[in-house]
């Protein structure tokens, strides 16, 4: 299994060498390597089995390196960048030509982010390049929101991992791009919509699609436990798969049932958002056939939990 630790030192070697590192941030720990070494990106792909056609992300420390590695910065991912930036936000814009075309699935735009995490942030100006960090996963699958989670499904096939803590927000990063001047939501995430358009208006919110996405997560199946998954009223659910050893994800209901998860007692999706991966994976080790679940508030992070949810109920072929 991988070594896990809090070196910045033994990261940045193992980067520098061209190597793949796990590293925290505030959403969900990323599989990191070299933006600018399209042999380091490949082995993200190989490692993740994650279809190249899915572009990447690549990590900065602020919106002035951001600027080193895209070709321009439109006024409204300025202003984004101002008001979200360390945060859950990724910008798709124009990349320069130093961006390999395997980070960006040969598109002419790249994913941008800075993350708010102190430690990710302090590797990140340790290096004079950007970091292309997908979530540390197998494709498809739960993505990892703790050092733990990348360790039992990575561990085996990557040197270190960056132990940050558990992440805060729990969600992947909301993803805006732009098409001509209109700011398009190619995938809700952990910085809310109503958080967005109060900066710089109305959106365009893209659906996900089954290939050649714009964007990462865009994919139709995504985000799947390993026991599949329905969505809907929970007595009614309980009621159709009656004889079955189901699990319930409900939001704040108790069910009286067992085994059964609740992602926020009191109601929070800040705290349900930071809870859903988890608690899928704790489904994952149970003695059950079926994980029922519940849709929350459709409103605030409510919007990327149920997409996620969606998702993670769309059997993978």
């Amino acid at each position: 299994m991988a070594e896990i630790g809090t070196d910045i030192t033994t990261a940045k070697l193992l980067l520098d060498a061209g190597e793949l590192v796990a590293i925290p941030t505030e959403t969900v720990y990323g599989l990191a390597c070299n933006a600018l070494d399209a042999g380091a990106a490949a082995k993200i792909f190989a490692v993740k089995n994650r279809p190249e056609f899915d572009p990447l992300i690549i990590h900065v420390p602020d919106l002035q390196h951001a600027r080193l590695y895209v070709s321009a910065v439109p006024e409204k991912a300025k202003l984004l960048a101002e008001n979200f930036w360390p945060g859950p936000l990724t910008l798709v814009l124009q990349k320069r030509a130093l961006i390999p075309d395997l980070v960006s699935a040969g598109l002419d735009t790249v994913g941008v982010r800075c993350p708010d995490h102190l430690l990710t942030q302090k590797l990140l100006r340790a290096l004079t390049y950007p970091l292309a960090a997908p979530s540390a996963n197998p494709f498809g699958y739960v993505s990892p929101t703790a050092a733990t989670h990348v360790n039992d499904q990575l561990g085996s096939k990557i040197d270190y991992i960056l132990d940050g803590g558990a992440s805060t927000i729990g969600l992947e990063s909301t993803i805006i791009g732009f098409e001509g001047d209109v700011p398009v939501v190619y995938r809700l995430g952990g910085l809310a919509l109503e958080q967005i358009q109060n900066v710089i208006g109305e959106v365009t919110l893209m659906p996900h699609s089954s290939s050649n996405p714009r964007a990462p997560g865009q994919l139709k199946s995504h985000y799947s436990p390993a026991i599949p998954l329905v969505t809907g009223d929970i007595k009614m659910l309980m009621h159709q798969h009656h004889g079955l050893r189901f699990g319930i994800l409900s939001f704040k209901h108790d069910y009286n049932s067992t085994p059964q998860i609740i992602l926020s007692e009191s109601g929070s999706l800040h705290e349900a958002a930071r809870n859903l991966f988890s608690a899928l994976r704790q489904f994952d080790e149970m003695d059950i056939e079926l994980i029922i679940a519940e849709y929350v508030p459709d409103t605030g992070l409510g919007l990327a939990i149920n997409d996620r949810l969606r998702r993670a109920s769309t059997r993978r072929s």
